[in-house]
């Protein structure tokens, strides 16, 4: 049986993560209070993050700047789209 979380990005009960996703109190953090889908969602942000700006998962300078989004967009709802950013048209 999946575990349930009231998620803090969705505000409804979802299911919950089967592992803690990152490091650390953070980590312990978003486990405890984010679901799959907030997660998920998430992970596509960041892929856009890493693309639009050029990042380096490898440059400390970068990692912070992701972990940072990460806090905004899960849990204050502050993350912003880069500067310049269009959508991709859905077909």
């Amino acid at each position: 049986m999946p575990r349930s979380v009231f998620c803090q990005y969705e505000q409804r009960e979802t299911e919950g993560l089967d592992f803690v996703p990152y490091p650390g109190e953070l980590g312990q953090r978003i486990f405890a209070n984010i679901g799959k889908p907030a997660w998920a969602a998430w992970l596509a942000h960041q892929t856009m993050l890493i693309n639009e700006n050029r990042l380096s998962p490898r440059d400390p300078k970068h990692r912070a700047f992701l972990e940072e989004e990460l806090v905004k967009y899960l849990f204050s709802g502050g993350a912003e789209k880069p500067a310049g950013y269009v959508a991709p048209e859905s077909n």
